[in-house]
């Protein structure tokens, strides 16, 4: 089988789009994780297949399959590709500035900016109101505290494992976050970094970390697991990603690390998420709805080749 591509990326974070809209096209967890692979494939955290939409208002349906072949219900730095994906091929009129796009997590809203050749540059998405009662995220541990509407969740509740305690704020964008904020890095066993005469955020141990609360029971569904520091400067953060490991940005998980900084008093409602791969802005309005704001890129297209696997 041979199929068109295009391989994009939001603050490092990438995708394979591929033009669905004939609903033809089925790849195997093999064939996802065979395109991913960054040796043998083309190389990604993901694939995106643009389908049509049964909701009148949207451009399309982002059916988003995580590396490991696994169907996710949301991708911020990936709706973000998607909608780039749309203006530059002139799926959408342009002239608006705006497309809504259909998610399996729901319609997601767009404001997008455009370069001199109409190009797609950095976009907005409505995200949502995040979810935090334990059951909605989905989490086992217990509430221990409320929103500023009431609604119960989970923040800061410890959680133990090999290497000493954790403590993790629940969010669901849609998909489940865990989010943990490093706020005493010096405390931690030295063999959770690279270098234990320099314990930072880039130097923690995060594939272990990751993976090992990643498949927690405390979370049945698996979890995406962020790792924060949150100063005056802005939220650094580290995410690994459920079903594909350490990315270089997460846009759900910078605005489940915006909302958990403001639910425990560590930032405001407005931050700079700093990523390895880049910077997001997170805006978390008085009405509950996060906006999420940031670049997206297209490195490359061409024609792939996929084995029968």
């Amino acid at each position: 089988m041979e199929l068109d591509f295009a391989k994009l990326h939001g603050a490092g974070n990438d995708f394979i789009v591929i033009d669905d809209f004939s609903r033809e096209i089925e790849l195997t967890a093999q064939q996802i994780a065979w395109l991913c692979d960054r040796r043998f494939g083309i190389g990604a955290d993901g694939i995106i297949l643009v389908r049509p939409s049964d909701t009148p208002e949207c451009a399309a349906y982002m059916h988003y399959i995580n590396a490991d072949g696994s169907l996710a219900e949301m991708c911020g730095n990936g709706v973000r590709c998607f909608a780039k994906y749309l203006v530059d091929r002139r799926f959408v009129e342009t002239k608006d500035r705006f497309l809504a796009a259909d998610t399996k997590a729901g319609v997601r809203s767009i404001t997008y900016s455009v370069d001199e050749a109409g190009a797609l540059v950095s976009a907005t998405v409505d995200m949502g109101t995040p979810a935090l009662a334990p059951e909605t995220v989905p989490t086992t541990l217990r509430a221990n505290a409320e929103s500023p509407w009431g609604e119960p969740c989970v923040l800061d509740a410890v959680v133990e494992s090999p290497w000493g305690p954790f403590a993790f704020t629940c969010v669901s964008m849609g998909n489940p976050h865990a989010v943990c904020f490093l706020d005493d890095m010096n405390s931690l066993p030295d063999g959770l970094f690279a270098d234990f005469t320099d314990k930072t955020l880039a130097t923690f141990d995060l594939d272990r970390i990751g993976a090992y609360f990643e498949h927690h029971p405390a979370f049945p569904e698996k979890t995406n697991v962020e790792f924060a520091v949150a100063s005056e400067k802005g939220i650094a953060m580290r995410v690994y990603e459920r079903g594909c490991s350490e990315t270089l940005a997460c846009g759900t998980g910078a605005c489940a690390t915006g909302v958990a900084a403001c639910l425990s008093g560590r930032a405001p409602r407005t931050n700079e998420v700093l990523l390895p791969g880049g910077v997001l802005a997170i805006d978390w309005k008085d009405d509950g709805r996060v906006f999420m704001t940031g670049p997206s890129e297209e490195s490359f297209s061409g024609t792939v080749r996929i084995p029968d696997l």
